[in-house]
């Protein structure tokens, strides 16, 4: 089943086959975003209203999302999610096995293999855990029966069924994430889009099976929203007593610089630059609070993800990755 006629009938027979599951079909939004599709796209509406049939309401995908596994865990926690022997030696065989890519996208992008690597290590284990639901079903399950965030899923869902027809993939075939993400690095529909790359040139951006795309992509995504080739990421800090500790954790977004922190109380002896921006972020750890200086890379991390634990357990598991491996080369 294709974006051609052909997918009425490939639809029907999975209709029938599924018939027992509750569909979108007599939704009252499904039916206004098949009106939008049909006015703004030039879709065909009886495909769009069957495949909006097809579109079964998961409440597996209900619950998931109100209740993330990684939510209002204190670091030390989090941490022991994601900075595993299980991964670390995943990294460094995915890195091996991809290395010629790697260095191409750094060298292209400014991204170091590491960042890359670690980013997919934490969203998908390295491409072993891309995600159980169709695509669809968590999309439209999501736009319109989730309220409190339709209104981000219904364009996810518009985006997602452009981006099947631009590139001729049957919509009800892909799976990923219980929010709708995406292959290896895990983009959600507008991220492709507007991210994923043709990284070996064989003219189409696949994200699923392709690990030379997937690692463009990410590269890609990255320089997209910020990152600085060179730059570090994140520095300790440790508190003078007249730290201003009202700042700590005030904002993902480095507002303040380097000089700014350092004259407010928190000091670095690393390598960067006073003009450098920057903000100052706490990690509760079992042995108690450890404060670092988060630099635009990290925020870049972010952008990713946005939370700062994210952002550590992405950088800790690439520092991991390289001792790993005995160094970078």
């Amino acid at each position: 089943m294709k974006w051609t006629t052909g997918l009425l009938a490939g639809l029907g027979l999975v209709l029938s086959a599924c018939a027992q599951e509750q569909g979108h079909g007599e939704n009252a939004q499904a039916k206004a975003f098949v009106d939008y599709m049909v006015a703004e796209h030039n879709f065909n509406r009886d495909e769009l209203l069957l495949l909006m049939k097809d579109a079964k309401r998961k409440d597996a995908i209900l619950k998931a999302i109100k209740r993330p596994a990684e939510k209002a865990k204190p670091w030390h926690e989090y941490r022991k999610i994601f900075i595993t022997n299980a991964r670390i030696t995943g990294g460094v065989d995915f890195w091996d096995k991809n290395a010629e890519a790697l260095k191409a996208a750094e060298e292209k992008y400014g991204v170091p293999a590491e960042m890359i690597v670690a980013i997919i290590g934490v969203e998908t284990r390295y491409g072993g855990t891309m995600g159980s639901y169709r695509v669809l079903d968590a999309l439209a399950t999501l736009a319109f029966d989730y309220p409190r965030r339709s209104k981000f899923f219904t364009k996810e869902l518009e985006n997602y069924l452009l981006l099947t027809r631009d590139q001729n993939i049957d919509p009800t075939t892909l799976k990923g994430s219980y929010a709708g993400a995406m292959g290896f690095g895990q983009f959600m529909p507008s991220s492709y889009r507007h991210y994923a790359v043709d990284f070996n040139g064989d003219g189409r951006v696949d994200i699923w099976t392709d690990t030379e795309d997937a690692i463009g992509s990410v590269a890609n995504y990255f320089v997209e929203h910020g990152w600085k080739r060179g730059e570090p990421i994140s520095v300790i800090t440790q508190p003078l007593p007249n730290a201003d500790m009202t700042i700590v954790n005030d904002d993902l977004n480095p507002k303040w610089t380097v000089g700014e922190l350092e004259a407010k109380g928190f000091p670095t002896t690393a390598q960067v630059t006073k003009d450098m921006p920057a903000n100052v972020f706490s990690l509760d750890t079992r042995d108690g609070e450890q404060f670092w200086i988060g630099l635009n890379n990290f925020y870049t991390i972010t952008r990713y993800n946005h939370s700062r634990l994210y952002a550590m357990a992405v950088y800790e598991l690439a520092q991991e990755i390289i001792k790993a491996r005995g160094g970078r080369s």
